[in-house]
């Protein structure tokens, strides 16, 4: 068996639903801070997720290393009441929703693990904010169990592991927990104890390098708590997605004929176009009631091209003089409600899963938060002790 592909020794499988609110990795600090104020919500997971956050916690003046041990308390009532404790097992995994289908194995990953000639098995796509990393790595670390899963793609092979989860799934019959969520999305999870059946799928998540398709953030953490185990689902679709994340900017002052003047002066072919959709090499710019159209200079460096890249160089950095980094830049994936007082936002196509796939190849990272993987793994379904 591999050591870098493991079982979950000691896991908790929910009984029927999910205590608390569900809020995903892109929820701005004030958006998880209202989720926890809805009644209830702080003897939910997304309180201990984020302790700190908590009304209880605000109004005590509570930083992370405080808030953690109460939030620990916490996780260990929620398990006795809302979760059965298994041990030594996987759990083939199937969602499907409006947008994609994602059939893997829940299961345990070191993410240091390397190959005999040094390189990571576990590769990140994207960089990650190193404050983010900080902030879940303690929580990770105080609590020594994990909540949510990142979602990881094979490198190569992909379909391999598809049939092999696919013809487990029909052999095991109806799953040991099936629930929905408010997306529309079903979840399908089957319990594998050790045996044949949990060694051949093991063997199957083990035999290609593994990308992060989503949660970097969380891959890092899990490094930086000192965890040599990962909860993630591998999985190769048969139906990922990916979506576009956009970029809002916000506070710069900036109006729409600011944008024009400062883009045009750079160079950029910036024009009026009330009918503009972003595709690939171009941007679309909604600022206040203008809507701009603005082609992407070309480059001139090996492998694909990511329209974010140059956006956050050409537009932001170089043309306007705004960190790509700094408070002044937001992701937004499409379909989420643009913030209050946004000066613009930046629409962007979505980025190719083949170009993923090159970008990394060419041994290069994708822009932070350019790919939006769906369907992702519901938050809580199973815990993992670490």
């Amino acid at each position: 068996m591999s050591e870098w592909i493991r079982p979950i020794e000691q896991g908790w499988v929910v009984r029927d639903t999910v205590p608390g609110p569900d809020v995903d990795e892109f929820a701005e600090p004030d958006r998880v801070t209202a989720a926890l104020a809805a009644p209830g919500a702080a003897d939910g997971l997304l309180a201990v997720q984020h302790p700190d956050r908590t009304p209880a916690a605000l109004a005590r003046g509570l930083d992370l290393a405080a808030a953690v041990p109460i939030a620990r308390a916490v996780l260990e009532r929620l398990r006795k009441r809302f979760y059965r404790p298994v041990r030594q097992f996987v759990a083939p995994y199937r969602i499907e929703g409006p947008d994609g289908v994602a059939l893997g194995l829940l299961c345990l990953v070191d993410p240091a693990a390397v190959t005999d000639d040094g390189t990571a098995r576990v590769r990140h796509t994207e960089d990650v904010y190193p404050d983010v990393v900080a902030e879940r790595a303690a929580v990770l670390a105080g609590l020594g169990c994990a909540t949510s899963a990142a979602l990881l793609v094979p490198a190569v092979d992909g379909d391999l592991l598809t049939e092999q989860v696919e013809r487990a799934c029909a052999g095991l019959g109806l799953p040991d927990l099936s629930t929905s969520d408010a997306a529309g999305r079903r979840h399908d999870l089957w319990v594998v104890p050790a045996g044949p059946l949990q060694d051949r799928l093991l063997a199957a998540v083990a035999g290609a390098d593994l990308l992060v398709a989503d949660g970097n953030h969380r891959v890092a953490a899990a490094a930086a708590a000192g965890h040599s185990a990962l909860l993630a689902l591998v999985t190769a679709g048969p139906q990922l997605r990916i979506g576009a994340i956009n970029r809002v900017l916000t506070g710069t002052g900036f109006g729409p004929e600011d944008l024009v003047s400062r883009w045009s002066a750079a160079g950029l072919d910036v024009r009026y176009d009330d009918h503009a959709v972003p595709v690939r090499g171009e941007v679309v710019v909604r600022a206040g009631s203008a809507v701009l159209r603005v082609p992407l200079p070309k480059q001139a460096w090996p492998g694909p091209v990511i329209d974010h890249e140059i956006v956050e160089r050409v537009l932001f950095a170089e043309a306007l003089d705004i960190d790509p980094d700094g408070p002044h830049v937001q992701p937004l994936p499409a379909g989420r409600p643009v913030p209050a007082g946004a000066d613009a936002v930046v629409l962007l196509a979505p980025v190719a899963y083949a170009d993923v796939l090159a970008v990394h190849a060419a041994g290069r990272r994708m822009p932070r938060k350019a790919t939006y993987f769906t369907p992702k793994p519901r938050s809580g379904l199973v815990l993992a002790a670490l």
